[in-house]
């Protein structure tokens, strides 16, 4: 009898479940279908040089990439990214560094002291991470690059612009993409610490615009040895463009805004001082953020004036170390109409990767897109191709040794 009831209820599960597990399988399968279809290998645009070198000492530049495939288009890889993405446990070191104008820079360090590969702290390389618009240390993807960093026995330090690392706003004064002196400041700073440890700096979006206008602006005299990029936007006036279509709008922009005039109302009490601070909290985009508050505090004219000096394209001629830019192509932030594809094929040291998916500061991969993507590969690989091959990437790049400082 208890067998005859045991065959009894396996039959009635066979005959529910197995619709249910057709269904499963075939949804399966479609998906990594589409993943299959969707993998290509990224757009390596460079000299000939630097791609043999990347090619030697950062593989990742010629791996297949497919993006997790229920994550379809930009949008949705930029915010699942958001909120599923993972966050390495990372205890920092805060140091305040004062700068000329009475000011003061909130610097989080990684200090790594365990390092096996560079036990000597004097020459132990120093990664200099740059946060995005209204990012700082606590965001995922710079716990992800310090994890890929520490582990390699590099040291690490983020430069958190001024008013959104916690500490108070001694001036009234906040930061933009296009003034260099507090990165300057840092840059100093660090140099001045571990005069014979190598720098690399890395940029993640409005980062990445404001290491570029360094590089650019200091040329051989940067305290670099290389710059590496994620996601930045090339041309502000192309990307606020994009930024207001209406989705974007709703999804990003508004989201942006609210961050950006909450930061102006935690340091009211200073920032009243030089602007109506009633004004800038209507700002309804970033465009107008920047138009009512931003471009205001660093004298321009206007918000067009502003982003013009803020676009970092036009700066590329002028830098003198080793650059790896990586962007996707349906970035909702980065649109594809502005990477300055002519301007990277007549440089020796700039290198531009572009995936066709991945969105913005995201790339994401596999089905349960939690931790390590295709972004963090390529950021531990650069900084270890970078320090660990030193001669190499200069010779690639076509950079006398001697030109930097």
């Amino acid at each position: 009898m208890f067998i005859a009831h045991v065959e009894l209820w396996r039959t009635y599960w066979e005959s529910v479940s197995r619709p249910y597990t057709v269904f499963i399988c075939s949804l399966t399968a479609a998906l990594y279908y589409l993943w299959g279809r969707k993998c290509q290998t990224p757009a390596l645009v460079s000299s000939k040089a630097f791609s043999v070198f990347l090619h030697k000492h950062c593989p990742v530049v010629a791996e297949c990439f497919s993006p997790t495939p229920w994550c379809w288009g930009g949008r949705l890889q930029t915010l699942v990214c958001a909120l599923l993405k993972s966050r390495p446990r990372v205890t920092y070191r805060n140091e305040l560094i004062g700068t000329v104008d009475g000011g003061q820079i909130s610097l989080d360090w990684v200090d790594n002291q365990s390092s096996a590969a560079y036990p000597e702290c004097s020459t132990r390389p120093t990664v200099l991470i740059l946060p995005g618009l209204t990012g700082n240390s606590q965001q995922s993807y710079v716990l992800h690059a310090i994890s890929q960093a520490t582990r390699r026995g590099y040291r690490c330090v983020v430069f958190n612009n001024r008013g959104v690392g916690g500490e108070e706003l001694l001036t009234p004064v906040t930061y933009c993409a296009a003034n260099t002196s507090d990165l300057e400041n840092v840059v100093q700073h660090v140099k001045g610490l571990y005069p014979h440890a190598p720098v690399l700096g890395a940029g993640v979006s409005l980062g990445g615009m404001l290491l570029l206008n360094y590089l650019g602006r200091k040329r051989s005299d940067s305290g670099m040895v290389a710059g590496l990029t994620i996601s930045v936007p090339w041309d502000a006036h192309k990307s606020s463009a994009s930024m207001e279509e209406p989705l974007n709008w709703l999804l990003f922009n508004k989201y942006l805004t609210s961050g950006l005039c909450r930061a102006v109302t935690r340091h009211r009490k200073m920032l009243e001082k030089v602007v109506d601070v009633d004004y800038v909290l209507k700002a309804r985009t970033i465009r107008e953020f920047d138009e009512r508050f931003t471009s205001l505090l660093f004298g321009y004219k206007s918000c067009t004036e502003y982003y013009h000096d803020a676009s970092p394209y036009k700066k590329l001629p002028n830098t003198a170390v080793p650059i790896l830019c990586l962007n996707a192509a349906d970035d909702p932030f980065s649109p594809q109409n502005a990477f300055p594809l002519a301007i990277v094929q007549s440089l020796p040291n700039v290198a531009l990767l572009l995936t066709a998916h991945g969105g913005h500061i995201a790339f994401l991969q596999g089905l349960f897109p939690r931790g390590e993507s295709y972004m963090e590969r390529v950021f531990g690989q650069f900084v270890q191709a970078v320090f660990e091959h030193p001669k190499d990437i200069m010779k690639a790049c076509d950079i006398k040794e001697e030109k930097l400082s």
